[in-house]
């Protein structure tokens, strides 16, 4: 089991929010009222692990290593958003979420294959980790700089257990699990999609569609791309970064040489190939 010592890890490297964050430091004229709606909605976002968690548990009842991961993953994850709401709550109250509109992006996930969704997690702990560097240099305020930092590394100790969770199905599932990682990694790696992907912007029930993801549920649906694209100027060469970490790790954790998107489509291509092959299902070129 990986559990017992990712446990060990994981809480060696927690940080305290009353000790670790430098409240003190607190300085009102270097943060905005935009900068402050931003992480609000920030704080919704994190919140949405609820449901994620919820997702995961269901999908993963075979699998109880991976499921008692989630009791680590829920409670940071959940501790993302409650630092980033006492910041609000101390320093610009008029702009923490209600219950209301943090409950509203708790809401069911549709069923879905568990490789699948790990590798698309996978992917957005690395999003997030760009997001939060990012974020951290756009912002001045020294305590709310210090918040995104910390979250920024959490989800990068993320995106690596994770990575240890996917190495363990490939030595038990083999092909069926690299074809999995690398057909969400294509998707998920694409820089020609009309937005970045990551789990909180994907629909997920497609009885609610089109307001099934849960960007579609927060206070402001649209904040996600404005704060991208026009707040923290999450450019082309954030995207390579993010883009260059799933390459990275998927040409290691694959065992052969992925250096760009083609690359990697083209080794889902040829797993794809091999995979009907193996069903007796005809392989045309």
């Amino acid at each position: 089991m990986l559990y017992p010592e990712l446990f060990k890890s994981l809480e060696a490297a927690r940080w305290n929010m009353a000790t670790d964050i430098p409240w003190e430091q607190f300085d009102r004229s270097l943060v905005s009222d935009e900068q402050l709606r931003t992480i609000k909605m920030n704080a919704v976002t994190e919140w949405s692990a609820l449901p994620a968690t919820e997702m995961f548990l269901r999908d993963n009842r075979s699998d109880s290593d991976f499921s008692a991961f989630m009791s680590i993953w829920f409670y940071e994850e959940q501790k993302h958003a409650l630092v980033l709401m006492e910041y609000l709550r101390r320093f610009a109250p008029e702009y923490l979420p209600t219950e209301e509109e943090l409950h509203n992006v708790r809401f069911e996930f549709d069923p879905a294959p568990a490789m699948e969704t790990l590798m698309l997690h996978f992917c957005g702990e690395i999003r997030l980790t760009h997001w939060y560097k990012c974020a951290a240099q756009w912002h001045s305020e020294p305590v709310i700089r210090s918040i995104y930092e910390v979250l920024s590394k959490d989800e990068a100790r993320h995106a690596g257990v994770y990575l240890k969770y996917m190495r363990r199905a490939i030595d038990r599932l083999g092909d069926s699990a690299r074809l999995a990682f690398a057909k969400i990694g294509v998707l998920m790696a694409n820089t020609k999609t009309a937005k970045a992907l990551h789990p909180t912007n994907l629909h997920v029930n497609k009885a609610m569609y089109p307001e099934d993801s849960v960007q579609s549920h927060l206070p402001d649906p649209g904040w996600l791309e404005q704060w991208l694209d026009t707040q923290i100027h999450f450019d082309a060469i954030w995207e390579g970064k993010v883009v260059n970490g799933i390459l990275r790790n998927l040409s290691a954790l694959l065992e052969t040489p992925i250096q760009s998107i083609k690359d990697l489509s083209r080794y889902r291509k040829l797993m794809s190939a091999a995979d009907h092959d193996a069903s007796g299902h005809l392989v045309t070129g």
